[in-house]
């Protein structure tokens, strides 16, 4: 069954067509790759499919529900979470408060509750912490979970990021760029990590990434955008051996 349905996705910036008629359709369960060259249009795309930005046209459509243009509260709501390409965490928080945000969805007590420690409010936060510490540990990093998020390594950071937007307990799962700034055992790491969260939470996955060891290496399919057009799709293999792509990259 289709999880992601994006049909004819556009939007201009002062006359400019960040992205034109982008389509993809992505089933449940399954890892695509988003790829092209530097302002090819990728992260407009994910801003799009978050409400970050509203399509001047075009239909997102996830897990048969319309979303397109809702705000990116509604949308998060709805199941769809991101990293994004510059790591956004909250710096002065620790680890596991950082996850424990992202758990909000679906754990809430009123607010005369948390000022006046009422039961139910212990009651959600041992909850919460048992939630959390989960998924630290699905990433390795619950030894770390006391410390302050801006005091971890940046291989870690970068981890942290993926968890806490898995503590919102996606259907889809948006990861920009998440290889970014990682040597290839970090890489390496990731990628096992990747599929492990995409088989243990069922979640279906699309990733932006300039990797293409990391790309080939988990992607069922790539989607290819330059000049914020879809310039080819399909198999990883097919896609990288592409003139058109390569061309796309390297120029004549």
């Amino acid at each position: 069954m289709e999880m992601l349905s994006v049909k004819n996705l556009s939007i201009s910036f002062g006359g400019l067509h960040a992205v034109d008629s982008f389509s993809i359709t992505i089933n449940k369960g399954e890892l695509y790759g988003l790829i092209g060259p530097n302002g090819a249009g990728k992260t407009t795309v994910f801003n799009l499919l978050t409400g970050v930005y509203k399509p001047d046209m075009g239909q997102v459509i996830l897990d048969g529900e319309n979303i397109t243009g809702r705000s990116t509260i509604e949308i998060n709501k709805a199941g769809v979470a991101r990293t994004f390409q510059n790591i956004r965490l909250f710096k002065n928080m620790s680890v596991l408060d950082n996850v424990k945000c992202g758990l909000h969805n679906d754990n809430k007590y009123s607010t005369f509750a948390g000022i006046f420690r009422l039961p139910s409010y212990f009651k959600t936060e041992k909850r919460m912490n048992e939630q959390a510490y989960e998924i630290l540990e699905v990433f390795g990093l619950e030894k770390e979970a006391k410390i302050l998020s801006s005091n971890l390594p940046y291989g870690k950071q970068r981890k942290l990021e993926i968890a806490r937007a898995l503590a919102t307990n996606p259907k889809l799962l948006l990861l920009d760029e998440p290889a970014a700034g990682m040597n290839p055992s970090e890489t390496e790491e990731l990628m096992e990590t990747i599929n492990l969260v995409r088989k243990q939470y069922d979640v279906t996955i699309l990733l932006i990434e300039h990797d293409m060891k990391l790309v080939a290496g988990i992607c069922e399919k790539i989607f290819v955008l330059n000049f914020g057009i879809e310039l080819a799709n399909g198999l990883p293999q097919d896609v990288l051996n592409n003139p058109e792509v390569i061309k796309a990259y390297l120029g004549e």
